[in-house]
This record gives structure tokens, C-alpha cells and sequence, in this order.
């Protein structure tokens, strides 16, 4: 019954209330989406002033053009994550351009390959909050304890062969991060997902 082009109920009905000014619509989606919203910001700026900054941005900008948010692009949670990324990346792009600019060092395609490389990592970051439990736990694991599979699949209480899956499926999922984008396009919105 549910089609792929249908956004989830909750993403219609929030933008519908966001639509008619409902300020507790636009407290719930806060809570919700706020620590993403911060955690890609300051993955691209490296900045936690900066990221502040554009989390108020964000939520300013749904607050005040709620109907800029398009379903058919995709889920709200996505939506948002792209008016991150594109509002820390010009953030990016402005004062790494005025430090430069004080400094007369650094050229435009070192610029761009800071701005690629951040993109890089929030799009991973975005990637692995994003990934279901069971995968994350398992790259978690692996990756931060550096545990083998078979350490991994003792830890989680599954067998061997569904370990090695799990790594490998999120392996591939994490692998997307470096999907090449159009310039300023969003984590998996609208683009390479």
C-alpha cells in the first residue's frame, strides 16, 4: 500500500503544521533533528561556534519556508540534513575565502578540497547515524574497539557469516561517502544516495 514517492505521515504532517505556524511542530522537529543538524555542521566547519550558528540557520529557514521542504526529493530528515550541509559548506566557503584573503595565502582548489574532503566526512557521518542499529553497532565495534568478526559476532549474540555481513554491508554503505555530487549538493538528497 505505501509508495515509494509518498513521503512517511510524520514528514506530511509535520510540514503541514509547520505550514499553518505551529511552533510545537517546529519544537518536535528540534528535538528530533537538532543533534544531526549540529553534527554536520561541525563536522564540516570544525568550528562549534560555527555549527551553533548554522543549526539556529536551519531551523530559521524551516520555520520560515516550510514549504521549500519537497517529498518527493525525499524524507524530511533528509531534507534537513541538506540545509545543513549547504548552509555549512557556504559558511565554509565565505570565511575560509575572507581568511585568505587577510592572509594572501592558500589558492581556490586548496579552498574546494577542504570543502570536499568536510563534505566527504559529513556525508559518512550522515551515512552511519542514518544506517540501521544492527549495522551500526556492528561497524562500531569493529572499527572503534577493533574487534574482528568473530569478536563482533560473540559481542552481539549472532553468528559468524551474519557478522561479516553486517560489516560488509555497512562497509559499502560508508563507502558511498566518496559518491561524487554535483558542487553544494546535500549528503543524499536529490543526488547520489
Amino acid at each position: 500500500m505505501a509508495r515509494e514517492d509518498v513521503p512517511p505521515r510524520w514528514d506530511r504532517t509535520m510540514q503541514q503544521c509547520l505550514a499553518r505556524g505551529e511552533t510545537a511542530a517546529l519544537c518536535e522537529l528540534y528535538d528530533r533533528f537538532a543533534s544531526l543538524v549540529h553534527g554536520l555542521a561541525h563536522r564540516v566547519l570544525g568550528d562549534e561556534h560555527a555549527a551553533d550558528g548554522i543549526t539556529r540557520e536551519v531551523f530559521v529557514h524551516v520555520w520560515e519556508h516550510p514549504d521549500s521542504y519537497d517529498p518527493r526529493q525525499g524524507p524530511l530528515r533528509t531534507w534537513v540534513a541538506t540545509l545543513t550541509h549547504r548552509l555549512a559548506v557556504q559558511r565554509l566557503r565565505t570565511t575560509e575565502t575572507a581568511a585568505r584573503a587577510l592572509e594572501g595565502s592558500g589558492s581556490a582548489e586548496e579552498l574546494e578540497q577542504r570543502v570536499r574532503s568536510a563534505a566527504v566526512a559529513a556525508r559518512a557521518d550522515y551515512i552511519v547515524q542514518s544506517m540501521p542499529a544492527p549495522l551500526r553497532s556492528a561497524l562500531e565495534r569493529a572499527y572503534f574497539q577493533r574487534r574482528d568478526y568473530r569478536q563482533t559476532a560473540t559481542d552481539l549474540g549472532i553468528t559468524q557469516d551474519e557478522a561479516r555481513r553486517r560489516l560488509r554491508l555497512g562497509l559499502q554503505l560508508l563507502s558511498t561517502a566518496h559518491d561524487t555530487q554535483a558542487p553544494g549538493a546535500p549528503p543524499g538528497y536529490g543526488g547520489a544516495a
